[in-house]
């Protein structure tokens, strides 16, 4: 199993493109295997015939297991039982290496040969510089006397005398380190679906690259209430606004009003949007969905309720669309039914900014005159990326968001 990344330390077979017996070239693809960071089809490094199949498709092992053995063409049409590795230590190397093909580059850990000649692997650059470990002195077990990270673990364990900190150093798997740590402890073990992998990887990808800023600000809203009420008592339908529902109008003409957080993050450029897309954070069973109102500036609130209504019905059975979910500049999350005061949340990308909504409670609040009186307020957080909104854009967001909650009668 080869290493695919300087954190990377297992990887999954995919599919297997040759059967035991079948005959191989050099550069001739084998198998794919798949890594939380990439998916690649790795080729045999040696002609021969494929002898064995030590990993089935489906199996998840560590960087460094054997998971083929190919044999000596000679050796299997004379009937013998030797057989070669995949790659030889003592053989010259071949022509087509597939540890140069996916090698990193050269950055703050070294170099990935050593002047002596000698390869190290990108686990073990990184271990080397973090424990201190010179590679010279290390004597490699990898094919061709590669330097592994195992090596380099033994290594440091030798000059400390101590045990290490981290299991993942010394050749276990994160998965199997963090086990280890509750076997005392019984537990279920719950596979990963697709939406709870892609939601991990996906807000661990925005938090890390978004350069998140939180601005926080509390809204009185009883004259929404009170809106919200002579609302619904109005409507022959007998549908129900919701909170949620004004809480989309509300930020739907905010970002007409202040149309440069409006835009979105392209890389290369940033995008200011005409419309106002705003999504509404959804909880499904092992996830969650955005669902997003499309033009919201332009309909509605009762017509927003309505739509939305349609979108958390579909994303919480078979039916949402990736068009009906996708894009929209900013989203609006709300946990306050759960009695959540406040809160940061994580934008949603291509997004640039979320609205974190939390509980609506009686809290006392001076007037001008200094007597005391009680006022429903809710606690909100926006949550901005800093490459497409500055901190007095967000601000001004802010500003005219809870201006239109205090004073309703524009939301109509």
């Amino acid at each position: 199993m080869p290493q695919l990344g300087e954190t990377v330390a297992e990887g999954t077979i995919t599919v297997w493109y040759k059967s035991v017996g079948d005959a191989v070239s050099a550069g001739e693809r084998l198998f794919e295997i798949e890594t939380d960071k990439t998916s690649m089809e790795v080729p045999t490094t040696v002609a021969g015939v494929l002898s064995e199949i030590r990993i089935a498709a489906g199996v998840t092992v560590a960087v460094g297991s054997v998971v083929a053995v190919v044999a000596d063409r000679e050796s299997v049409e004379q009937g013998s039982d030797r057989r070669a590795p995949v790659i030889s230590s003592n053989a010259p190397r071949p022509a087509f290496d597939p540890f140069h093909s996916v090698r990193t580059p050269e950055r703050n850990f070294g170099p990935a040969r050593l002047a002596s000649g000698v390869a190290v692997t990108p686990l073990a650059r990184r271990l080397a510089a973090q424990s201190g470990v010179e590679l010279e002195a290390i004597a490699g077990s990898g094919p061709d006397g590669r330097i592994t990270g195992p090596d380099v673990t033994t290594a440091a364990q030798r000059i400390t005398a101590t045990p290490m900190l981290d299991p993942a150093r010394a050749g276990v798997s994160p998965a199997a380190a963090i086990k280890a740590m509750f076997a005392d402890n019984p537990f279920e073990e719950i596979a990963l679906d697709g939406m709870r992998r892609a939601i991990a990887l996906r807000l661990l990808d925005a938090k890390q690259r978004i350069p998140h800023f939180y601005l926080s600000v509390e809204v009185a809203i009883d004259r929404l209430l009170g809106l919200r009420t002579d609302m619904n008592s109005s409507n022959v339908e007998g549908a129900k606004l919701s909170i949620n529902d004004f809480l989309i109008r509300a930020m739907a003409l905010s970002l007409q009003s202040v149309p440069e957080a409006n835009a979105v993050w392209a890389e290369q450029c940033i995008l200011r949007l005409r419309h106002s897309d705003v999504a509404a954070a959804v909880a499904v069973a092992g996830g969650l969905y955005t669902p997003i109102i499309r033009q919201a500036e332009l309909k509605s609130v009762s017509a927003i309720s309505r739509e939305l209504k349609a979108l958390v019905e579909r994303a919480r059975g078979p039916g949402l669309k990736p068009d009906e979910y996708r894009g929209g500049s900013i989203t609006v999350s709300n946990l306050g039914m759960y009695g959540v005061r406040a809160f940061s949340a994580i934008i949603n990308p291509p997004q640039s900014a979320i609205l974190a909504v939390g509980a609506a409670e009686r809290r006392p609040v001076e007037d001008p005159e200094g007597r005391l009186r009680f006022e429903t307020r809710m606690s909100l957080t926006l949550s901005c990326d800093h490459r497409v909104i500055d901190g007095v854009v967000g601000a001004r967001l802010l500003a005219a968001f809870k201006q239109a909650v205090e004073a309703p009668g524009g939301l109509c």
